[in-house]
């Protein structure tokens, strides 16, 4: 297991081969977010795998027009159970929570040398339509996910002094 590996060679993928995936890769992605830390151990998140193309090119839509949601074999979409929640540090649960499992499933596919892109830019609210979410349900994020067509090279970073205090804010 080299976690450090798989965090070094993700890319944000967005050009996908025409390959299905395995059952038993997305079996492990799955399992990924299921075993995931979350406040309390509440798990309070539904995933949903969209692999039907009539859907995943309304989800295009929905994405603004970006066409590589529809050209992944898979999106993956967070749902949020219970979006009130705040944690005592002032934070909504679901969105740490989410953000973690997602990372962990991310990750995942990645060690299984498949390609990912998490989405930022959607309207909720057509996802939402699109796939019978229900109104009290928070979407906050979504990914594609398939066999990469692309290798993209490593995007610059801040150095680790930039971005490191140590003891106070600096």
């Amino acid at each position: 297991m080299d976690v450090f590996k798989a965090i070094a060679e993700r890319r944000s993928i967005r050009n996908y081969k025409n390959k299905e995936i395995e059952d038993e890769k997305l079996d492990k992605i799955l399992e990924s977010a299921r075993i995931a830390p979350s406040a309390g151990n509440r798990q309070e998140w539904k995933f949903l795998m969209v692999k039907n193309q009539e859907t995943r090119d309304k989800l295009v839509e929905a994405a603004h027009g970006q066409k590589f949601v529809g050209q992944a074999p898979v999106t993956i979409v967070a749902c949020s159970t219970e979006s009130e929640r705040v944690m005592p540090c002032g934070q909504y649960a679901y969105t740490v929570d989410l953000s973690i499992a997602v990372s962990f499933m991310i990750l995942e596919a990645t060690e299984l040398d498949l390609g990912t892109c998490w989405l930022g830019a959607y309207d909720e609210e057509k996802v939402k339509e699109i796939l019978g979410i229900p109104d009290e349900i928070r979407v906050p994020a979504m990914f594609t996910l398939g066999y990469p067509d692309e290798n993209p090279p490593a995007r610059p970073r801040k150095d680790l002094n930039d971005i490191i205090c140590y003891e106070r804010y600096e």
